[in-house]
């Protein structure tokens, strides 16, 4: 039976995981990069993700949905992971959280 605490429980493991993820090209995680747009606690064993990416150019376009794919897959109880890339609206660092644009010194 799906619960509003399981679903939230489910997420903030996600977000673990996703913090996990790191661009290749900024030390940072793709979470508080602002990367992840939103994820749906489909059930608990269904995991949906939309994330974009800094540039529709960025040379981690093929394998950054994939690790994003694998490290979700990789928690306990989840058999499947739907991630969709998306370009609207468009990545700014406006998306990243506070703490992120510290670390660059972009604050």
């Amino acid at each position: 039976m799906k619960t509003e605490k399981s679903d939230t429980e489910r997420r903030e493991q996600t977000i673990h995981a996703l913090r996990l993820c790191y661009d290749p090209e900024i030390p940072l995680n793709i979470y508080d990069l602002g990367l992840i747009y939103d994820i749906d606690v489909d059930d608990p064993d269904r995991i949906s993700i939309r994330m974009t990416l800094t540039s529709p150019h960025c040379p981690a376009a093929e394998i950054l949905p994939r690790q994003v794919k694998k490290a979700v897959a990789a928690m306990t109880g989840v058999k499947e992971v739907a991630v969709t890339l998306v370009w609207d609206p468009p990545w700014s660092i406006n998306r990243m959280s506070e703490e992120a644009r510290l670390e660059l010194g972009w604050l």
